[in-house]
């Protein structure tokens, strides 16, 4: 009599499985590093691209505010691609998107078609964003292991990387265009490598059929924390430069580096995030922070010099830096739709801080201008204070 034999797949070797967790755990770090190389590199060529179309400073707040009327108009778009094809699909589609509509930019000849291709980036960017959390925030679930806070850390070292980048080629007389096309090449074959690596099955996730829905209930306070938190920060990204070129008079040399501070300290203060968490709480640090992060900027804006003041902006970005992965993190725990909404009230703070800004210092001066975000800040705290979903 014959007998068939079935074959049996041989199981994973130990050492195997071993160094398939090792890729996979690299996955995450790779496309949030990713994502902040992209937008430091669109950052830096900003002035430019500027040049390049013959914009003035007024029409180039409109090609800037482009950017967040996308990421406000992506809410629809990131919900459909979740509910239909999952975190891993979703991160591949948005960011080869995103690498195109990069070059797009770089080649756009006018300020109309600029705009459109900000548009355009605003909304590539937020769907990958949404959905790179979400990635983030059910690996966290699984893994019962805080990664959020190093992760933003990652894409805030990528923004550095990028802008650094940004400027070398503008030294270097490379053209926007050549330099996002040099770029994009390279950065399409990693994402396809990081979403090949990347743990996460292809179940799509239940998403609402609404077109746009701010956040309810708990998730109405994180989204309230997004939105403050990015008109801080979109603030003192914007102002504090002016502020201390104005108030002290500094150099051109030095302005910027009111921004430097409080970026270096951020991402210094994310890469050890997930430890503190697990020794303090999300809420604890991101009240507690918040209160540092007013100090912080009360005291840049009564410093006697331009250096004591620049002590203040690091202890601001010292205080916010938390804020975003624990709040990221938490939004991400109650579902995409969640995420989402929590995204789209931060898309909308970065929108309406630095014209809020513009108009306190126009009517009474830039030291109450900084003044009302060191405000703002004391506001984050009171609301952390009372979010029960930072756990």
């Amino acid at each position: 009599m014959h007998t068939s034999v079935t074959a049996v797949p041989a199981p994973i070797s130990s050492s195997r499985r071993s160094v398939l967790v090792q890729v996979q755990d690299y996955a995450l770090p790779i496309l949030f590093a990713l994502f902040g190389l992209v937008m430091g590199s669109w950052a830096g060529r900003i002035p430019a691209l500027a040049e390049r179309v013959h914009v003035s400073h007024s029409a180039l707040s409109m090609v800037l505010l482009c950017g967040g009327v996308g990421a406000l108009l992506s809410f629809p778009i990131s919900s459909f691609l979740m509910g239909k094809f999952g975190a891993r699909k979703s991160l591949l589609m948005s960011g080869l998107a995103l690498l195109a509509v990069l070059v797009s930019i770089g080649m756009a000849p006018t300020v109309s078609r600029l705009m459109m291709a900000v548009l355009m980036l605003g909304i590539t960017a937020s769907v990958y964003d949404v959905a790179m959390n979400s990635a983030a925030a059910k690996r966290e679930k699984q893994t019962g292991k805080s990664e959020m806070s190093m992760l933003h850390g990652l894409a805030c070292g990528g923004g550095l990387v990028g802008a650094t980048l940004g400027s070398l080629m503008a030294s270097l007389k490379i053209a926007p265009a050549t330099h996002f096309i040099m770029l994009a090449g390279p950065l399409a074959v990693v994402l396809w490598g990081a979403c090949q690596m990347l743990d996460a099955n292809d179940s799509v996730e239940q998403v609402e059929k609404k077109k746009f829905a701010l956040p309810r209930g708990p998730v109405a306070l994180l989204g309230l924390l997004g939105f403050l938190g990015s008109m801080s920060e979109g603030s003192i990204a914007d102002w504090s430069g002016v502020f201390l070129k104005e108030h002290f008079d500094v150099t051109a040399g030095v302005a910027p580096l009111g921004l430097t501070c409080f970026s270096a300290m951020m991402l210094i203060s994310r890469l050890v995030g997930d430890k503190l968490k697990v020794r303090f709480g999300a809420q604890r640090l991101v009240t507690s922070g918040a209160m540092l992060s007013a100090a912080g900027l009360f005291f840049a804006v009564l410093s006697p010099n331009a250096y004591f003041a620049l002590g203040g902006f690091a202890v601001a970005g010292l205080g916010l830096s938390l804020l975003f992965p624990f709040v990221f993190s938490a939004a991400g725990a109650q579902g995409p739709v969640a995420l989402a909404g929590v995204a789209s009230m931060a898309y909308s703070g970065t929108l309406m801080g630095p014209p809020v800004i513009g108009a306190i210092a126009h009517h009474v001066g830039m030291q109450m201008a900084i003044g009302y975000v060191g405000g703002l800040s004391l506001v984050i705290a009171l609301v952390a204070a009372r979010t029960r979903l930072l756990k």
